[in-house]
């Protein structure tokens, strides 16, 4: 049996690990499918993307902050460690670029949906708006990457 650490930490390690994975697979899909400029396939693939995310990125999203304080309470951490707020400041602004991103991949998602239905062309709109989800997801994909390596080398201020 684990003890409370060991939980928090295998926790906070399979939410981490469900996050990243899954954002940057529904990432390649819906770039990938976008590339092929077939609306059956955008239509498919960001369908997909939208359940993916609703399934695995928004709870492990919702846990991984949770886990991380308590792994860092049962560690012994202060809550105010320079690093750890370092850490909550990149996790809020790579969520800030994540929440628009749901919403752009859904609008894709619906706009490729009555291109299918009228059998015409992806619009431009919908270009528009995956040009917009594809910049979003740089920041918070950089922003996770920084998360990461303030877990690992949890460095000192010395302030």
């Amino acid at each position: 049996m684990m003890d409370a650490y060991h939980l928090a930490k295998w926790l906070h390690i399979l939410c981490s690990t469900v996050l990243f994975g899954t954002g940057i697979g529904t990432a390649f899909q819906m770039v990938w499918a976008m590339q092929t400029g077939k609306v059956e396939t955008v239509h498919s693939v960001a369908s997909g993307v939208v359940v993916a995310d609703w399934l695995f990125t928004t709870p492990a999203g919702i846990l991984q902050p949770v886990t991380g304080v308590w792994l860092a309470h049962t560690a012994g951490y202060s809550l105010a460690e320079p690093w750890l707020l370092l850490t909550y400041l990149a996790y809020i602004l790579a969520f800030a670029c994540w929440l628009p991103v749901v919403f752009l991949q859904i609008q894709i998602r619906d706009l490729a949906a009555i291109a299918l239905d009228e059998g015409t062309p992806l619009p431009d709109l919908a270009k528009r708006k995956f040009r917009l989800w594809f910049l979003l997801g740089w920041p918070a994909f950089g922003l996770l990457v920084g998360v990461y390596g303030l877990m690992i080398v949890k460095p000192s201020f010395g302030f």
